[in-house]
């Protein structure tokens, strides 16, 4: 059974859905796609592939999710898959309503606006909980199941469709889709973070509590740092737990309901050794 809250949380994913669905949507169609220039992702391999054969680059960028969606409902997580390819289904059906025009000759001011709304629209549904799907699930399955870089993944794809990009409209295009994925990636650090791994400490006196939330909910490991409040000098802990970005809304919405008076850092972690995966 679902709690008012919860239904109060579930519609507002959906609506975060759509309004992110339609900037991606205005993003592609009144500025990259006029302009030839590529969006990240994708979204990016989907304009290319509409070149070369001739579909909408919404039908395109729908059938790419269709296998990434069933892999990662199966591996990842079923709300986030579900609110991701609701996005996904979103985008493609405002990308088909909203006609393709021209707002601006100026081709570095439609990189830069195409750029930013892409990069709100990408931003605000991670920042909820979900993706704009693609890359960003495909990420999130790789991050669980090995230790390296993800970043890397995102370069490899982003440097083929700059490339492509290059030698099916000339170097100049190329460079212009560049700064598009730089603004769409700044606007994105700006709103949620471009950080794959992220480290929570956690301050409570809900420990227990907290540990088998996580447990139960992200089935991460946990460590426990005994510590003293510096003001009150009451007896607290740490928990401290590496996380990947996707999982971030999830473990703010954990802390809320067991511990909403917990103090709570995240930082960036640039790198780890040892195990950090989850086995579906």
């Amino acid at each position: 059974m679902f709690t008012n809250i919860n239904l109060i949380e579930e519609g507002k994913k959906i609506i975060i859905a759509v309004a992110s669905a339609v900037l991606l949507a205005l993003s592609l169609n009144l500025f990259l796609i006029p302009a030839n220039v590529f969006a990240s992702g994708f979204t990016g391999v989907a304009q290319i592939l509409s070149e070369l054969v001739g579909l909408s680059p919404g039908i395109l960028l729908f059938i790419l999710n269709v296998p990434v969606a069933i892999l990662g409902w199966l591996k990842v997580g079923k709300s986030f898959t579900l609110y991701s390819f609701i996005n996904v289904a979103f985008t493609t059906l405002f990308l088909e309503l909203i006609p393709v025009q021209t707002i601006s000759n100026d081709i570095i001011l439609n990189s830069v606006f195409g750029g930013v709304l892409g990069g709100i629209g990408a931003g605000v549904i991670l920042k909820f909980g979900a993706s704009s799907g693609g890359v960003d699930i495909l990420a999130l399955l790789l991050a669980r199941k090995s230790d390296r870089p993800i970043g890397s993944y995102f370069f490899i794809l982003n440097a083929f469709i700059v490339l492509t990009s290059g030698v099916m409209f000339g170097m100049e295009k190329a460079l212009y889709t560049l700064l598009t994925l730089y603004v769409l990636s700044r606007i994105i650090d700006t709103l949620h973070t471009r950080h794959v791994k992220l480290t929570a400490m956690i301050v409570t006196k809900n420990a227990d509590e907290l540990q088998q939330a996580f447990y139960k909910q992200i089935t991460r490991g946990v460590t426990r740092i005994p510590a003293k409040g510096g003001y009150s000098k009451e007896d607290k802990e740490i928990l401290m737990i590496v996380i990947t970005r996707y999982e971030l809304y999830l473990l703010k919405q954990i802390i809320d309901e067991v511990d909403p008076k917990a103090f709570t850092n995240i930082v960036q972690t640039t790198g780890i050794f040892g195990m950090f995966r989850k086995d579906s």
